[in-house]
């Protein structure tokens, strides 16, 4: 059974910082382009970022570009996402995904979408 599991999820303080894990299972990580998206209340989800499965090139939405970052783990079937300075508007519901190796910028701007998806994790950012 294919399956991605986030976790790292939590509340933290305007500024602060959080680390997000994604575990697969019943695939392997390294044969597929892999994002981050968040859904926060009442909005649509939206594409975070995304990494490449072949020269490991990534893509960030803007508003978050500098403050996180996406990385594949060692294991080949985890990924993470570091999140720095992190803004009451970053609040959302975090979901993994993994998908066809196309070019990254079009998962994040959501010209198409990822094949395998986890669940999600929240984050709550808030004094």
């Amino acid at each position: 059974q294919l399956q991605l599991v986030e976790s790292g999820g939590g509340l933290v303080q305007p500024g602060g910082s959080l680390r997000l894990s994604c575990a697969a299972s019943g695939f392997t990580l390294d044969d597929y382009a892999i994002g981050w998206f968040r859904q926060a209340p009442g909005k649509e989800r939206e594409g975070v970022s995304c990494i490449s499965s072949d020269d490991g090139s990534a893509y960030y939405k803007p508003s978050v570009k500098g403050r996180f970052t996406i990385s594949r783990g060692n294991s080949k079937n985890t990924m993470y996402l570091q999140m720095n300075s992190l803004k009451p508007e970053d609040t959302a519901v975090y979901h993994c995904a993994a998908g066809p190796n196309y070019d990254c910028y079009g998962y994040v701007l959501g010209y198409y979408g990822m094949d395998y998806w986890g669940i999600g994790t929240l984050v709550n950012v808030s004094s």
